[in-house]
């Protein structure tokens, strides 16, 4: 897995490419957290996730938690086929605030 912050009109913006397994998890948990903490809101870009374990979808529940209690916003953009059949399979997609984009991300406050 590989990922990318930048800023995007105040917003992190945390690009992520490969595989979300038990190894590569606790580096995810500690970005998104350290991008949480810091009181901004967060979009996490899933287009070119390939592949997401329970393991990087915890990651991905403690950080929405963790802005919940911060009233920070956290998102998910683009999510890839293969990433969204684990979030529907979990009913996290009803969940997660999903975008199809980052455009529509932007557009809605996120």
């Amino acid at each position: 897995m590989t990922e990318v912050i930048r800023d995007e009109e105040g917003r992190f913006v945390v690009e992520l490419e490969g595989e979300i397994d038990l190894e590569r998890a606790p580096a995810l948990r500690k970005t998104l957290l350290d991008c949480v903490r810091r009181g901004r809101d967060v979009l996490v870009d899933l287009s070119r996730v390939t592949y997401i374990d329970s393991s990087g979808i915890a990651s991905l529940v403690e950080a929405l938690q963790d802005a919940g209690k911060s009233e920070t916003r956290f998102g998910l953009i683009a999510i890839s086929p293969e990433v969204m059949r684990v979030f529907e399979l979990a009913r996290l997609d009803k969940v997660f605030t999903i975008h199809p984009d980052l455009g529509s991300a932007l557009e809605a406050g996120a």
